[in-house]
């Protein structure tokens, strides 16, 4: 006999796209769906409502999310869907044009209004298409409902929303907003809360997550926050994400180096390293600043890992300007480095911009870039040999040679770096923190024993 209760209960399943931040918001909308009696369910097949997180910072992004957009519609008709729902960048961006472009979306929520996904299941439900789309001003805090997706033992804390550096190549202050910061008490309190629930690393993201506080009477307060944090018992890792240079303090740069719980790790994305490249791409900081600052972090903190990211192929870009970059990269000796082609945006300055790169010159040099990078990054690691390190568990699997156990070292961060596999490590859980040695290393991986 069926439970008539149960066959009531609205069923939702949720598909996040993007970057972390982007994971927390889908985080709260889980949350808040829960809160309101909807059960979550991994299978989509046996969803009545799908929800889609979207990304739109670059063309393959946006790709995606079309893709994923139109692959997750076919269960009206092969699952139990009801409905539809498209949240985030990408309904931020296109609002109506995702309806009258695509007839199988029954409601599109921005970036602004994702607190509104219950009104809009509601809504749906009820047979109507709508769109809810609120000024970019929200921002959550640690009194909103939250179901993490992650681990147990790590989380993302989104400090800030919304950025207002203006790059002339990025949407993102069109789809997310001008810079605001949460206060240090609602950060520490939701990082109370996470360690109560087990978070043993935190890792600390916004768009710009050196301008914390710059908006708030007293200004900026992200050394204030790394105080306050590293007082929380419990928390073993606490890592800084996603650091605009220009505002990476000597105060913020001394912290790292003294307090254990601060990682040894820096993500400084710094796009490029020709002037007049950044001066096209409006940053801030020219060569100069950005040398004097790696060498500053270089001096002050002890064994140091630095993750930047460059972007190749902006218009006007010249091979005298590409072969500094090269350059500069092979002399500098980054740990971990991300490159990607040029993405021409529309409603951007840059997209304006005369002498667009063809593609297959972007390609090119992409390909050069990270064959440079790889041959960096394998020295590096090799030369981590020998070395005794902290290694958080991640987890186990089975290959054809048995168990393997897997985890990060300080050095790297989740989902974005390399990982350590590790040897004699059969007593080991997932969540623990161990000691290892590193006795082989790679072009992105680590290979160590316990000690």
């Amino acid at each position: 006999m069926t439970d008539r209760k149960e066959d009531s209960i609205v069923k939702a399943g949720f598909i996040s796209l993007g970057c972390a931040k982007n994971l927390v918001d889908t985080e709260v909308m889980l949350g808040l769906l829960a809160s309101n009696g909807i059960q979550l369910i991994d299978e989509p097949k046996d969803a009545e409502i799908l929800i889609i997180n979207t990304c739109t910072f670059i063309d393959a992004a946006k790709e995606e999310s079309v893709n994923t957009i139109l692959e997750t519609a076919k269960y009206k008709q092969s699952g139990k869907c009801r409905a539809l729902i498209v949240a985030g960048c990408l309904g931020q961006r296109y609002q109506q044009g995702l309806l009258d472009e695509l007839p199988e979306v029954d409601a599109v929520l921005g970036t602004g209004s994702w607190h509104r996904i219950n009104e809009a299941i509601a809504q749906v439900l009820a047979g109507e298409r709508v769109i809810f789309i609120g000024k970019t001003d929200t921002i959550y805090d640690e009194n909103m409902p939250r179901i993490k997706t992650t681990p147990v033992y790590s989380s993302y804390v989104k400090v800030a929303e919304g950025c207002s550096n203006n790059c002339s190549y990025c949407v993102i202050p069109l789809v997310r907003g001008a810079f605001r910061s949460r206060t240090v008490e609602s950060v520490v309190n939701e990082v109370k809360q996470l360690v109560a629930e087990g978070t043993k690393e935190i890792n600390l993201i916004a768009q710009d997550t050196t301008s914390f506080g710059r908006d708030l009477s007293g200004g900026p307060q992200l050394a204030a926050l790394l105080r306050e944090l590293v007082k929380i018992e419990g928390l073993v890792w606490i890592r800084l994400l996603y650091c605009y240079p220009q505002y990476f303090t000597d105060e913020v740069i001394e912290l790292i180096a003294e307090e254990p719980k601060l990682c040894k790790y820096v993500d400084l994305p710094l796009q490029h390293i020709h002037d007049d490249i950044l001066a096209a791409m409006n940053r801030r900081d020219r060569r100069a600043d950005i040398e004097k600052l790696l060498k500053k972090i270089r001096a002050t903190i002890k064994n140091v890992a630095i993750r930047t990211s460059f972007i190749v192929g902006f218009p006007g870009e010249t091979e005298e300007q590409f072969q500094a970059l090269e350059e500069f990269v092979a002399k500098t000796k980054f740990d971990h480095v991300g490159v990607f082609t040029y993405s021409r945006e529309e409603d951007t300055v840059a997209a304006k911009m005369p002498n667009q790169i063809a593609e297959d010159v972007k390609e090119d040099r992409y390909h050069r870039l990270m064959a440079l990078q790889s041959a960096i990054s394998e020295e590096i690691n090799t030369a981590l040999e020998g070395q005794a390190v902290g290694i958080l568990v991640e987890g186990r699997r089975s290959d054809d040679n048995g168990v393997v156990v897997f985890g990060r070292a300080e050095r790297q961060a989740p989902e974005i770096d390399g990982i350590v596999y590790l040897e004699n490590a059969a007593a080991v859980k997932t969540g623990d923190f161990v000691k290892a040695k590193i006795v082989q290393g790679f072009t992105y991986d680590l290979l160590a024993e316990i000690i």
